[in-house]
């Protein structure tokens, strides 16, 4: 029996082992679970999903054989719970447990209780998930092994000020993370003496949070470097090998947002010597199973041991892309005590693969806040070819506060660089999302941006290239005029279909002639354009419109199905997928184009010479208040009426999805009144604190 958690987040798996073969197997996983309970079907095996009573209605928990609630919704009651847990696999006569990505997967301690009930863990022995689980430990382990190391402090920091004078021998800048755990989690760098002390802080509170374990270590942060892994594969033979490197480097906050396989910046040499010494590191401590470890490379191509994960990572389906192998058949076949079948020389690099990783966050707020909702529409991209979608959703799912983020990991393929990431642009166009915010317009722009596509690119990209933060898909001349004359053509068929079904049209001032239309299109509340359109019919449909824009003349053709959620036209001879997420009868169209969502109103003239005489809606003023940019748990709050703040201070704590965000004044005020209190969950948007 397998136990398998929340699609979103990495729990614990339990799968049973009945005989010498897989035949009669029970296998269960937790983070994404779907991909990996298809390999246990397709190995015979039959599976078990564990999960928080607001996941009994989850995607993992209906594709499993059986499921068995371990808690309520907390990851401190549920998937995180270790007596529940084991009660489910005595209760299930499991035999073996899968832990997926994240929180006990790592976990020496529960490794430990399944193997005092003879229970196998999917996953390295406990010695090597207590050796390379340690920060502190590993890194020890590396410098014996030969591994290049960072320079750092090889010891648990205790308190803040003890942090502050290790960063100061050190020399700023520093990362402060946790010595447990691992995916951004506890986290910060800092580059003087204030923001080690407020990292210390953050990092040891997400730390005991997401790992139950709030030890932290400090060491030099290499500026500007990037992130790449070496996909490690052991059994329990003293076969060791590396399955090529993956490139990591786009992220924010730490924790990654783009991958891909191979990495363009390494050359055959560097990469082998990196990956022989992933082998020796894991020879180090006899690892077996699946295992990454990862690495920061200098532009000089120097490396550095950062971490091992001795688990399944999230973005292990580019690895099988370009090498051809199931990490968990292997996992699998490695936990029963099979040897590897294959050789060092057998690892190929065929093709590119590319993953994006889609979050239900705000890509506007600091490059990803999380964002809450149900999932009232959800389309995969999966009728386009070499494609791949790993979630653990389906339309109807609700994404909470209590999980990661994350939608699903998009994967394209091909047979180069180019010909992976123009499928990934068309992937992430034909990917429908309604009901959440979510972090496609930024995904697209990354994919499509010079530096990334010439590759060069490092852990800083993001706030490098949006220095002022994330805007969104930024029009030309061309592709303004692309996305208005889209806007009016849509306008123009829906009044069109209407006069053709219902005999009349919608607005009483559209014109009798129906091959011309004059238009205003309000776009951005700054511009006003006009339309002058001559309409094609072809077979009594709407087809072909060309649109008169500011002098330009485009012409927008397509097969008009208003029902549905995809719009392909082609512009100006030029393929195009459009979304359009909502169009109102006052002219009022949200258009998803180039992966950015823009408003546009398109009006008769004389309702938008009407529409300049209403009055504009006078803004809130945001500097005397502060309301909450996500939802999520106040975990502090830091001031009270009366108290006088400065400008940057600090007011309150929000966590939200396992990080914490903290929120501060934007002006030197008093505080005039606090509308919430620790513990309380808030939502996006709610009122916390009012300054005068």
């Amino acid at each position: 029996n397998f136990f398998s958690a929340h699609p979103a987040d990495g729990r614990a798996i339990v799968l049973s082992f009945s005989y010498s073969s897989f035949g009669n197997l029970k296998y269960s996983l937790t983070e994404f679970p779907s991909s990996v309970i298809k390999t246990c079907k397709k190995m015979g095996i039959q599976t078990v999903a564990v999960h928080s009573d607001v996941d009994s209605n989850a995607v993992h928990v209906k594709m499993a054989d059986e499921a068995v609630c371990v808690g309520p919704a907390p990851t401190s009651k549920s998937y995180l719970n270790m007596d529940a847990i084991m009660d489910a696999i005595r209760l299930t006569g499991a035999q073996a447990v899968h832990p997926g990505y994240g929180f006990l997967s790592e976990n020496k301690d529960f490794a430990k209780r399944l193997a005092a009930v003879g229970v196998t863990f999917i996953g390295p022995d406990t010695h090597a998930i207590q050796a390379m689980g340690d920060k502190i430990e590993s890194k020890l382990i590396a410098k014996a092994a030969k591994v290049n190391t960072i320079p750092g402090f090889d010891g648990v920091v205790k308190t803040a000020e003890d942090a502050v004078k290790i960063a100061q021998q050190i020399g700023y800048p520093v990362m402060i993370k946790a010595s447990a755990g691992g995916g951004g989690k506890g986290m910060r760098i800092a580059w003087n003496d204030e923001e080690t002390r407020e990292g210390f802080r953050f990092s040891s509170q997400e730390a005991a949070s997401s790992f139950g374990d709030d030890r932290l270590l400090i060491e030099k942060y290499i500026d500007n470097p990037r992130h790449i892994e070496i996909q490690v594969l052991a059994d329990k033979h003293g076969n060791v090998l590396w399955l090529n490197e993956r490139e990591c480097s786009i992220q924010r906050r730490n924790q990654k947002v783009v991958e891909e396989a191979p990495s363009m910046f390494l050359d055959a040499d560097t990469r082998r010597v990196m990956g022989e010494q992933a082998v020796q590191l894991a020879k180090a401590v006899k690892y077996s199973s699946a295992g990454t470890v990862e690495f920061l490379v200098d532009s000089k191509k120097n490396f550095y041991f950062l971490e091992m994960n001795t688990r399944l990572q999230v973005e292990h389906p580019v690895t099988e892309c370009i090498t051809g192998l199931d990490l968990v058949e292997q996992m699998i076949r490695i936990a029963k005590g099979y040897q590897l079948q294959q050789k060092q020389e057998d690892i190929p690099i065929n093709g590119w693969a590319i993953e994006s990783r889609v979050y239900a966050e705000d890509p506007f707020k600091s490059f990803g806040l999380p964002s809450i909702g149900r999932l009232s529409q959800y389309q995969e991209p999966l009728k386009l070819s070499h494609v791949r979608v790993d979630s653990g959703i389906e339309e109807g799912s609700d994404i909470n506060i209590y999980y990661d983020p994350m939608i699903s990991k998009l994967v394209t393929y091909g047979a180069t660089r180019a010909e992976a990431l123009a499928r990934m642009e068309d992937a992430l166009d034909n990917y429908v999302i309604r009901g959440v915010t979510h972090n496609i317009p930024l995904l697209r722009e990354i994919i499509t941006h010079p530096r990334f596509v010439s590759g060069d690119i490092s852990t800083n990209f993001l706030p490098e290239v949006y220095p002022e933060g994330f805007k969104g898909h930024h029009l030309d001349e061309d592709r303004c005029r692309e996305l208005l004359a889209s806007a009016a053509a849509l306008h123009v068929t829906s009044q069109l279909y209407s006069h053709k079904i219902l005999g009349t049209q919608r607005v009483s001032s559209a014109p009798m002639d129906q091959n011309n239309w004059e238009l205003c299109n309000l776009f951005q509340q700054s511009h006003s354009f006009d339309f002058r359109s001559d309409v094609k019919f072809m077979n009594g449909l709407c087809l072909s419109l060309q649109v008169k824009v500011d002098g330009g003349q485009v012409e927008v053709c397509g097969d008009w199905n208003l029902a549905s959620p995809l719009l392909p036209l082609t512009i100006n001879g030029t393929c195009r997928m459009l979304q359009c997420l909502s169009k109102e009868s006052s002219g009022n169209i949200v258009l998803q184009y180039m992966g950015t969502l823009f408003k546009v109103r398109v009006l008769s003239k004389l309702t938008a010479k009407l529409n300049s005489y209403m009055p504009e809606k006078v803004s809130e003023d945001t500097s005397s208040i502060l309301r909450s940019p996500m939802p999520g748990t106040v975990v502090a709050m830091s001031v009270k009426p009366g108290d006088t703040v400065a400008d940057g201070q600090e007011i309150c704590v929000i966590e939200a999805m396992k990080m914490q965000n903290s929120l501060t004044a934007v002006k030197q005020a008093k505080v005039k009144s606090v509308h919430c209190q620790p513990g309380e969950t808030v939502g996006e948007g709610d009122l916390l604190v009012e300054l005068e």
